[in-house]
């Protein structure tokens, strides 16, 4: 067994297990913080098929922004009033059963999928590449969703704010 596949399974089993302790946690400051290892696991599965740049994407942007925002909302927000709070499991079986059929489909899938074999060279670098695409082939989308995020931002602050228009009785 190559490094590679053991590092698969290591990196899949880190994922696997954080995913179920998350799910099954009762407290949701353990059940955050397994978010982030079933997070920096899947980082782990990106570099191991050379998507270098969204293994970073997903370290920086996932567990080093939004895990974080959630953590220190989940702290901030947990006063006294709610030093007792868990979270409840509920419709265990119901979601039990869908997970055993998702699983089904993906086993179905993986075993009826024809596998050719792949040389596992890594590309020269995959930042490169979507950037000549981003910049070339994908710029109008790229402008419209950077577009699309600045009137989300500019909405969200002008709720957040909660600017009224009227105008000022003169007394």
């Amino acid at each position: 067994m190559s490094l590679t596949t053991i590092l698969f399974y290591l990196f899949a089993l880190l994922t696997l297990g954080s995913a179920t302790f998350m799910v099954f946690s009762r407290n949701i400051v353990h059940a955050a913080f397994a978010m982030m290892f079933t997070l920096l696991g899947v980082a782990g599965l990106y570099v191991l098929l050379y998507a270098d740049f969204i293994a970073a994407t997903q370290i920086l942007v996932y567990v080093g922004g939004i895990l974080i925002l959630i953590l220190f909302g989940i702290m901030l927000t947990t006063q006294g009033f709610t030093s007792g709070f868990k979270t409840l499991t509920v419709n265990l079986v119901p979601g039990i059963g869908l997970a055993l059929l998702a699983s089904a489909g993906l086993i179905y899938v993986f075993v009826s999928s024809p596998w050719t074999s792949v040389s596992m060279e890594a590309p020269k670098t995959t930042i490169t590449e979507m950037g000549m695409l981003l910049m070339h082939e994908y710029m109008l989308p790229f402008q419209v969703t950077g577009l699309l995020l600045l009137v989300a931002i500019i909405g969200a602050l002008l709720m957040a704010t909660k600017i009224s228009h009227k105008p000022k009785k003169d007394s």
